[in-house]
C-alpha cells in the first residue's frame, strides 16, 4: 500500500476532486496542497500509532480552595430574595 508517490493540487482541484484525492491518500500516496502558488498543507496517510489524540484525554480538572462559586452564586440569590 505503502507508494510515495506525490500529486501536487490547487486548493480549488481538492475542494472539486476531494474523493480522487483520498482515495490516492488511502492508497499511500501524499498530496501537497497549494493557495496562490504558496504550500499550505500536505494530506499523507495516517500511521497506526496516530490514534492516540490528545482531545480525547480527559482534561485537567481545576480546584480552588474555599466555596464553590455555584454554591456562593445561590446563596447569594436567597439572602437578596428576603
Amino acid at each position: 500500500m505503502e507508494s510515495n508517490k506525490i500529486q501536487i493540487a490547487t486548493f480549488t482541484q481538492l475542494r472539486n476532486n476531494a474523493k480522487y484525492y483520498f482515495d490516492a491518500v488511502e492508497n499511500g500516496e501524499i498530496v501537497i496542497i497549494k493557495r496562490h502558488g504558496k504550500k499550505i498543507a500536505e494530506i499523507k496517510p495516517a500511521n497506526d500509532d496516530d490514534t492516540n489524540h490528545s482531545w480525547r484525554n480527559p482534561a485537567l480538572r481545576l480546584v480552588i480552595k474555599g466555596s464553590a462559586l455555584s454554591r456562593t452564586i445561590l446563596e447569594d440569590r436567597k439572602k437578596s430574595t428576603k
